[in-house]
């Protein structure tokens, strides 16, 4: 499979391939565009690293930073933890039972939708959960009450067993061979703190996520990330719409005016909903559900009536804008488009399919700003989507590419291109000293990968 790089001045996007089948070396692949980095035709993984490592960890430390996360990291952390359970969470197209009401009609239907979004002919189970939403409002307001009962039983059977699939995805990670949990939690850990390893200075990491699962929490917690969302409360945190301006600070001895914002915090917004996200008595409510654990008895509790698998709070993707304009992901919609359309801003987009055009719009519109930037990061683009959003855009100068196994898998990403996961004034002040007395002669390629801000210090 080929490695595609677009960092830096590169005007056009690199292709490259494992040579001999090493992971060390790399050939440029003949249909390739040439590139003055490249002399040979030929290059090692330092060479690779010694340019995306500085650039990245460059625009990390830009004024605003936000990571948009899809299934890839998901499907990456549990292949580590175990090869031979990962769990694709039954995105594919489900099957529906012969005593579904209209059931070639929402076939056709989630076909329709999945075409208009890019995915192919055959709908996955979020189109058919939105075809199956709109046909329940339709068939209740005509009052056919059979068929909308026999739909909605339907509609929760599958959600269930969504949720089920999801649930065995986690549960795969936690219950694997210790050493192998370990080292996948390390990794996450990496990937997480590279990202939100900010100083007081800079506003904080800004962390969406498409998934249902709760990966991206369970490493949070371990690092020691605190997470800052909606939700108020402990018992059973209650979503509220009022904008959080709620944050972590701290006053350094002997300092004046404002005070820093505290490391280790970042903003985290899960657009499409969570398994742990139900409705109960018109809130939206985060119950307690152990990482990998089975819903079903946490959803019935004292308190709580009417609530079953239908009232989990996981929303459908759409060709339409509908699901934004509902509650609450109106509110989440708007803290993503606020986060990104802002000037000095960076996202950075790791394992996400351009599958869902309600975000890729707000990307496109992100990047009208001249002075922000999107970094794609994929492990790879069998159905061109990510080739197809590159060139609709016509902004190559705003837009990198670190496409490929050899580049994206997460255990190769953590290890050789991210920036390091700490806020290391230590090598800063090094790198100028190194700086001062070499001069012109010290070498550009290994100054401080956190120059911009080793300037304020």
């Amino acid at each position: 499979m080929k490695n595609i790089l677009k960092v830096r001045d590169d005007h056009l996007p690199i292709t490259f391939e494992s040579k001999n089948g090493s992971s060390e070396e790399y050939s440029v692949c003949s249909d390739s565009p040439k590139h003055t980095w490249v002399t040979d035709g030929s290059f090692t993984v330092n060479d690779l690293r010694n340019r995306i490592e500085p650039w990245l960890t460059s625009l990390f430390q830009s004024e605003h930073l936000s990571l948009l996360i899809g299934s890839g990291l998901s499907t990456g952390i549990q292949y580590i933890a175990s090869p031979e359970k990962v769990s694709y969470n039954g995105m594919g197209k489900p099957e529906l039972k012969e005593d579904c009401p209209y059931a070639e009609k929402i076939h056709a239907a989630a076909a329709k939708s999945a075409l208009n979004n890019g995915r192919g002919n055959e709908g996955n189970i979020e189109d058919y959960f939105r075809v199956m939403n709109d046909l329940m409002c339709g068939l209740e307001i005509i009052g056919e009450q059979e068929a909308y009962q026999k739909l909605r039983t339907e509609y929760s059977d599958l959600l269930n067993k969504f949720v089920a699939g999801i649930s065995a995805g986690e549960s795969c990670i936690i219950l694997s061979d210790e050493k192998k949990r370990i080292d996948t939690f390390n990794i996450l850990t990496t990937f997480l703190m590279s990202f939100s390893s900010r100083t007081g200075t800079r506003d904080r990491l800004n962390i969406f996520t498409t998934n249902y699962d709760r990966v991206i929490e369970a490493g949070a917690e371990i690092s020691g990330l605190h997470l800052i969302d909606r939700f108020v409360g402990n018992l059973s945190p209650i979503f509220r719409s009022s904008r959080l301006d709620i944050d972590m600070h701290y006053n350094p001895p002997g300092m004046r005016g404002e005070p820093r914002y505290l490391e280790g915090v970042a903003r985290y917004t899960k657009l499409h909903g969570s398994i742990d996200w139900i409705e109960a008595n018109k809130e939206i409510r985060r119950i307690g559900l152990p990482f990998g654990a089975n819903i079903e008895p946490f959803i019935n509790f004292p308190g709580f009536s009417g609530v079953d698998h239908s009232k989990i709070m996981i929303y459908p993707n759409s060709s339409k804008d509908r699901e934004t304009s509902e509650y609450p992901y109106v509110e989440l919609f708007r803290d993503f488009a606020a986060a990104l359309c802002r000037p000095n801003s960076t996202l950075v987009i790791y394992g996400y399919s351009f599958g869902d055009d309600h975000i890729n719009r707000i990307i496109r519109d992100m990047l009208t700003i001249p002075s922000t930037h999107v970094v794609i990061i994929s492990y790879d683009d069998e159905q061109s989507r990510i080739k197809n959003f590159y060139a609709d855009l016509g902004r190559a100068s705003q837009v990198s590419l670190i496409i490929g196994k050899d580049l994206a898998d997460i255990r190769k990403l953590t290890e050789n291109f991210l920036p390091k996961p700490a806020i290391d004034r230590t090598t800063i002040r090094m790198a100028e000293l190194l700086k001062q007395r070499h001069g012109p002669a010290y070498d550009e390629s290994s100054k401080s990968t956190y120059i911009e801000e080793g300037a304020e210090s």
